[in-house]
């Protein structure tokens, strides 16, 4: 590998890769900017071994989405609906607790709980159904409500992101995932989710939540309207508070889906593109323990790919369909996706298949 021939704007970055030297803002911009998706992979795949050898994680977990009724109208979403659409559903505890029942949860690791900022609910209904599952269900962990609904409910209270998230930890609350970012520059901020908190606010909130020893995942969307050198800034960000607190668990970079919303006149990243977004994740996220490959939006396929290109983590199970994106045309995401199909593509990646905890403690080796 050491004598594969590199293209002259890539070599200074390949010589700090090699000698597990920090890259900086200029060198991550020059990783966008090359066309060699697969050098930026083989440095990516070189970092990705250092940490894990050939080992590659998935989870098995059951999603939640209480409600698609939401207050924001963010140009890239086609899930949420107004209050009195037709298509708008609410599941507060109660109505949650009674359709899990219908619900084989066996080896059920986690409940990722997302969805819409309902302009009726209260701090209460969003509380109660941590409350209720963690009750009902005390061994499964429950990773849920975005830094943006953590906001929310600050303005609802009147109270601080350290006292709600301390409320809702005393609650059942694990930890937190991590939607939301988006892109942290307000250029672009204002154009695709303005009336959603800022990126500032976003760190705020899980900085609060590291102090609090809850550890949070982190997240990037591209391919929209965003540009190189904000992408390089949305992650050096995340790397600066991971270097304060060291409680970020995960990265995942989400591809944008534009049918159904009100991008939809972009067109859908490519493959390749994809690749080289969680290579240069891997790159520049050196103090981050794990890079997720989202097959959700990325595909199984490219997922499967990824896992040579810096990723280390495929996610997890999806038990029932995965609302947000199907909503923006992922029709690839309908169904069950299950832990044998995931053993299988991480064999077929030539790595080793371990199914983990939220903590990524490992509950089988396949």
């Amino acid at each position: 590998m050491l004598k594969t021939r590199v293209p002259g704007d890539l070599v200074e970055i390949r010589e700090k890769v090699y000698a597990g030297e920090r890259l900086s803002f200029e060198d991550g911009c020059k990783l966008f900017e090359s066309n060699d998706v697969v050098e930026i992979g083989r440095l990516a795949n070189h970092v990705r071994e250092k940490l894990h050898g050939d080992k590659a994680y998935f989870s098995h977990k059951y999603r939640l989405y209480p409600t698609n009724i939401c207050v924001y109208r963010c140009r890239f979403c086609a899930f949420r609906v107004s209050k009195g659409d037709e298509r708008g559903y609410e599941w507060p505890a109660e109505k949650t607790l009674h359709e899990l029942e219908k619900v084989d949860l066996t080896g059920v690791a986690e409940f990722h709980i997302v969805g819409g900022i309902h302009p009726d609910w209260d701090f209460d209904v969003y509380l109660d159904i941590v409350r209720e599952l963690h009750r009902v269900y005390p061994d499964i962990h429950i990773k849920a409500w975005t830094a943006v609904e953590i906001d929310h409910f600050t303005h609802q209270t009147g109270k601080s992101a350290e006292w709600v998230l301390g409320t809702m930890r005393e609650a059942g609350l694990g930890s937190l995932p991590g939607g939301g970012a988006e892109i942290f520059d307000w250029e672009i901020r204002r154009t695709i989710c303005r009336t959603k908190c800022t990126g500032e606010r976003w760190l705020e909130v899980h900085e609060a939540a590291h102090n609090l020893g809850m550890k949070t995942n982190s997240t990037m969307l591209y391919g929209h309207v965003e540009t190189p050198e904000s992408k390089v800034d949305h992650m050096l960000r995340l790397r600066d508070l991971q270097d304060r607190t060291g409680g970020f668990r995960t990265f995942i970079p989400l591809a944008f889906h534009p049918d159904n919303t009100r991008l939809k006149h972009l067109p859908r990243s490519t493959g390749a593109e994809d690749l080289k977004h969680i290579a240069i994740s891997r790159l520049l996220l050196d103090n981050f323990p794990h890079v997720m490959a989202y097959w959700v939006t990325e595909t199984p396929e490219v997922a499967q790919v990824a896992l040579s290109f810096g990723a280390d983590d495929l996610d997890g199970t999806i038990m029932i369909d995965e609302e947000i994106i199907n909503a923006a045309g992922g029709k690839h995401v309908e169904g069950a996706m299950t832990k044998s199909r995931f053993a299988q593509m991480i064999r077929e990646a030539r790595r080793t298949p371990l199914e983990r905890d939220t903590e990524f403690n490992v509950v089988r080796e396949y």
